[in-house]
């Protein structure tokens, strides 16, 4: 099996795994009931996209 032929240094270690790091999830809130929503998606709480209603949420929730 092979073995490496020297120890990696630790900052060679940590240049490799400067990538690694994890990001938080982008959110914006929502122009019409400020909601937390992603961003380019219809507003799951009102239904609304960019000022427009997309989804009638009144009469999905009857």
């Amino acid at each position: 099996m092979a073995v490496p032929f020297r120890k990696v240094s630790k900052t060679r270690k940590r240049m490799r795994r400067a990538h690694n790091a994890l990001t938080a999830k982008t959110v914006t809130s929502c122009p019409n009931c400020g909601e937390m929503i992603k961003p380019h998606r219809v507003c799951p709480n009102c239904g609304y996209y960019k000022k427009e209603e997309v989804v009638n949420m009144k009469k999905d929730a009857e």
